[in-house]
């Protein structure tokens, strides 16, 4: 098969699908790959890398669409990507399709075939092609956060941190999967007073006894989330309902209580953020401020450290790669029923429960999308 890694074109997005590593792996079954010129030139994969792991490298982004049969991307698709897809190409890539209905009727038009990282199940219950960048975005928050405290940034004027004589910033992480987990470690050690609220008392045991009292757990009930915002320097938005739009846990009303100069981090924006007063922004131009609070709502968060994110989420990528690549995407899937969770559209059709339901569309079941 002849994978495809065109440039990325959203605003600041600097990753890539394939690193030359992952090319290499690709060569070596037997696969041809064509690579985007400048596809990875701004983290430091030229081209001379990708060549001399066998890549081909393409003028521009029409040679890879019209010549591969499995797009390998990063970002999900813009508006000219998805008019170069066609019937029987398969995209890989993060989709995120919940919160954006004109990209999901412009994945269905294309007849193509399109797989989200972020619906791909692994045997443990968990979303691996998600772990990565949410363990970046996680690890990120605190430190945006802290920055957006600052006076000239729009803060309240708070070092995270304190010193002595002076309390620390009360850090609220709203969710403790894999996100918040991960900003309740490096807020925790920015020496910030931090407090994770989620709804699985498992969950809060489990990092009662990773943090040893040190952070502190909240059942997320209603009242406990109002007070916790309220309270709070910081709001870290980590909640994820797979292939769903993010439920709005924080109202207006709240945010209007926080104290002027506060900050809320809302890591969910990919699925339509749980902040009531959430829009996506980008980082050339990554808050603004409503009711008084900074809002910092990145939709590509990792994208700001694209080096590390990049070779992380190839890790967690290429063995899904090779499969497709190696068997098709119908053999892959049947081989595969993790793979499978990850295909969002195909034959023109929504093929994910939980995304379906969120677009107000009809259902495709796997299992009968491939009998079209």
């Amino acid at each position: 098969m002849r994978v495809g890694v065109p440039r990325e074109i959203k605003v600041h997005e600097y990753r890539v699908g394939l690193t030359p590593a992952s090319v290499r792996e690709l060569v070596a079954h037997g696969h041809g790959v064509l690579v985007q010129a400048g596809a990875g030139a701004a983290i430091g994969f030229a081209d001379a890398a990708y060549e001399a792991a066998g890549a081909t490298i393409a003028a521009d982004a029409a040679e890879v669409f019209a010549t591969a049969g499995l797009i390998v991307k990063v970002k999900e698709p813009q508006p000219a990507e998805w008019a170069m897809l066609r019937p029987g190409q398969v995209l890989f890539t993060y989709l995120h399709l919940a919160p954006d209905p004109a990209q999901a009727k412009g994945l269905m038009a294309s007849g193509a075939s399109a797989i989200a990282y972020e619906t791909v199940t692994e045997a443990e219950g968990g979303l691996p092609l998600l772990r990565p960048m949410s363990e970046v975005a996680g690890r990120m928050a605190p430190q945006v956060g802290a920055h957006c405290l600052e006076k000239e940034a729009g803060g309240a004027g708070i070092l995270l941190g304190g010193v002595p004589g002076v309390p620390p910033a009360r850090v609220a992480v709203l969710g403790g999967g894999v996100v918040g987990a991960n900003a309740a470690r490096i807020a925790r050690g920015m020496r910030a007073e931090v407090t994770v609220l989620d709804r699985s008392t498992r969950v809060l045991a489990a990092l009662d006894v990773e943090f040893g009292g040190a952070v502190a757990t909240r059942f997320a009930s209603r009242a406990a989330i109002e007070e916790a915002v309220i309270e709070a320097d910081l709001v870290i938005g980590a909640v994820l309902v797979p292939g769903a739009a993010a439920p709005k846990l924080v109202t207006r009303a709240m945010l209007a209580a926080m104290r002027p100069g506060s900050v809320v981090v809302d890591v969910a924006i990919d699925q339509g953020g749980c902040f009531e007063t959430s829009r996506p922004t980008t980082h050339a131009n990554p808050t603004y401020v409503e009711e008084g609070v900074v809002h910092y709502c990145v939709t590509n968060m990792p994208g700001a450290v694209a080096r590390t994110s990049a070779v992380a989420l190839n890790n967690a990528t290429l063995p899904f790669v090779l499969q497709i690549a190696d068997k098709g995407l119908a053999e892959a899937c049947a081989e595969n029923p993790h793979l499978a969770q990850g295909l969002n559209v195909h034959a023109g059709g929504i093929t994910h429960g939980a995304v379906a339901d969120a677009l107000g569309m009809d259902h495709l079941p796997v299992e009968r999308a491939f009998l079209r």
